[in-house]
């Protein structure tokens, strides 16, 4: 396929690869042991499963294809059944060659769903029982077909590209997976820097050599906030995170573990949703710490007049406390700010966890 500027975007490192790699996106996002559940459903098609938590996971079923007589379509119409009739939980499948084009076409289907069941819901008589029923989205793995997937997707939809190098790219007119393909290597890296450049040049091309990594999830805890009502105030969603971030930072400490990441996740009105993660400077149970990257997550979203049904937080990689170093500081606040913890976790312990809470804590709904 012949692109503006006189390149051609290629897709899969080997031409005609037979799309093998399931990102399967759940939703609602399930509980934790409704999530080890799913991997282990996973499990039953291919040993080759990725955790990628709260509500998503890859796997390669390459292996499986002959096994089932099914090719990896199939298997995703598998697991769906599956999965609903389970765990009564929903998902969108996307199928490809590797994990970045499964996860595109995943995040296609599940916008495609969500588009259909408001269009349903606002028709008289309509609706699917407050359910968007999930879909599965190939890719084909030809080279032609994924260009042409990739085609007209703007740079912010290829998973890794973040909203600032979607800035520096749409401002040279780079607005496409196709121009930026067609772009020179070297054009992109004077814009980006010179690993960044290659990474995005492959990525426009749907080149991903990252393979489907087996693993455990890690340890993890959450916890919820739904409004009682569509939530446009930000100065709200923030005293939610607030309590979130508070109430997680007690259950580290009373358990003697530290994070080493944050999870955000926000469900909007039309049931979509956004997860975002960030890795804490170090592992830590601090409330402050947590509820600062808790907000920096927020607004880095900039929710400016969206309807925001619930906020998730999440803390992952726990390990014990004791295990953990914490950089030494000289800043008085910072000390102080750490002995009224521990003096409000006593407090706690002797007279429940409602004896000390934060100024802006909000009841869950």
């Amino acid at each position: 396929m012949a692109l503006p500027g006189g390149g051609r975007a290629v897709g899969p490192e080997r031409a005609g690869e037979v799309p093998h790699v399931l990102y399967v996106r759940f939703h609602p996002a399930p509980g934790e042991d409704v999530y080890q559940g799913l991997l282990t459903l996973l499990g039953e098609l291919t040993p080759v499963v990725e955790a990628l938590p709260p509500d998503a996971a890859l796997a390669d079923v390459r292996g499986a294809l002959r096994y089932f007589g099914r090719d990896a379509a199939g298997l995703a119409e598998i697991v769906r059944v599956r999965a609903l009739a389970r765990y009564g939980v929903d998902c969108t499948v996307g199928v490809a060659a590797n994990p970045l084009l499964a996860r595109m076409a995943a995040h296609e289907a599940h916008e495609a769903q969500g588009a259909r069941g408001a269009q349903e819901s606002g028709a008289p008589g309509g609706g699917r029982s407050g359910r968007t029923a999930g879909a599965v989205r190939t890719v084909p793995g030809d080279p032609d077909a994924v260009a042409a997937f990739l085609a007209r997707k703007p740079p912010i939809a290829l998973p890794g590209v973040g909203p600032a190098t979607a800035r520096a790219l749409s401002a040279y007119g780079l607005d496409s997976a196709a121009r930026i393909a067609a772009a020179p290597l070297s054009t992109l890296q004077r814009i980006l820097g010179a690993a960044t450049a290659r990474r995005v040049h492959a990525w426009a091309r749907g080149i991903d050599p990252a393979p489907v990594t087996p693993n455990a999830p890690a340890r993890a805890m959450g916890a919820e906030h739904r409004f009682r009502r569509d939530e446009l105030d930000p100065v709200r969603r923030r005293r939610a995170l607030l309590t979130l971030a508070d109430g997680l930072g007690v259950r580290l400490r009373t358990g003697g573990q530290v994070a080493a990441a944050i999870s955000l996740t926000v469900r909007y009105a039309d049931r979509s949703t956004t997860t975002r993660t960030r890795t804490l400077t170090e592992p830590t149970a601090h409330t402050p710490a947590l509820t600062a990257a808790a907000y920096a997550l927020h607004d880095a979203l900039g929710l400016q007049r969206a309807r925001v049904r619930s906020v998730a937080l999440r803390v992952e990689g726990l390990t014990d406390a004791g295990l953990a170093s914490h950089q030494l500081t000289f800043d008085p606040a910072d000390e102080k700010s750490r002995r009224l913890e521990a003096a409000a976790d006593r407090a706690r312990a002797r007279f429940g966890v409602s004896a000390v809470r934060p100024a802006g804590f909000l009841d869950v709904a």
